[in-house]
């Protein structure tokens, strides 16, 4: 059954907001209906992050991702998760352009899913994008420090804040997305005290991944966080459960009793004593 996803019921971007220094965030990323149902009961944000295009469609990074594709994963998201803010990637290629772009871009998205807000990676390269979208009154989330969408200009996974210049460009990044409007700004890949230093240093949410716990909250990809990967596993990931194994397991047992001709037992066929209808 669908959830009622009510909008008088949800976090909002601004309630985000409003936690700058507070209780950590607690963040997540999510593609799916089951995923956005099980998660939503214990987080404030769900994030249709485009890492979909690796996690669930088998690309080799983040680029693989199209605005049709997170469009169909926020609308599935939206239709799962009922208290959640809900914000969706804007995908590589979708605003970049102009603020223009940017902006059709982001009605599209909140249009057709009707999530809380849309997330962009850029920092004063991007901040008239944030600035346009903003204006026309939908919240927008910031990415600095790590991109995954610059991998190939970056030639890698590069971890940010290593050197002065860094550090100085990563500062401007951050008041450049907060002053252009942004709600709240994803740190990625950076240097821990650096982090710490960018969460203090600007007065809307940061949310870190790979960062610092002084940030003002947290993400992970949900199938890190569960054990489901199964490429490589990031440095900054904590695993809290193994899906893998579980899974394996799952298949094995069920591969060796369809073999075996043990499943379908009596319990899972339909016979005239059963005298049930339902499946």
């Amino acid at each position: 059954m669908t959830r009622d996803p009510s909008a008088d019921s949800r976090i909002s971007a601004e309630d985000i907001r409003r936690r700058k220094g507070g209780v950590p965030i607690v963040c997540l990323t999510a593609y799916t209906y089951p995923i956005a149902r099980l998660l939503d009961p214990h987080v404030d944000l769900l994030l249709v992050g485009d890492s979909v295009a690796m996690v669930l469609h088998g690309h080799p990074t983040t680029l693989g991702a199209s605005l049709e594709m997170m469009i169909a994963h926020g609308q599935a998201v939206m239709r799962g998760s009922a208290n959640a803010c809900v914000v969706v990637d804007m995908p590589a290629g979708s605003y970049e352009a102009s603020p223009a772009q940017a902006l059709a871009s982001a009605r599209r998205i909140v249009g057709e899913t009707g999530c809380q807000a849309v997330k962009l990676e850029g920092g004063v390269d991007m901040a008239s994008r944030i600035a346009a979208i903003v204006t026309e009154g939908i919240p927008v989330m910031g990415h600095i420090g790590l991109q995954p969408q610059s991998v190939e200009k970056d030639g890698g996974y590069r971890i940010k804040g290593r050197t002065q210049d860094n550090i100085a460009a990563l500062l401007s990044d951050a008041e450049a997305v907060e002053e252009a409007g942004a709600f709240s700004v994803v740190v990625e890949g950076t240097m821990e005290a650096v982090a710490a230093r960018l969460t203090h240093h600007i007065s809307i949410p940061t949310i870190g991944i790979g960062a610092s716990a002084d940030c003002d909250g947290q993400i992970l990809v949900i199938d890190d966080m569960v054990g489901i990967t199964v490429d490589r596993v990031p440095k900054f990931v904590k695993e809290y459960a193994d899906l893998r194994g579980v899974i394996a397991d799952a298949a094995a047992r069920y591969a060796a009793e369809v073999r075996s001709r043990a499943f379908p037992g009596p319990d899972h066929v339909f016979t005239m004593a059963s005298g049930k209808d339902e499946t």
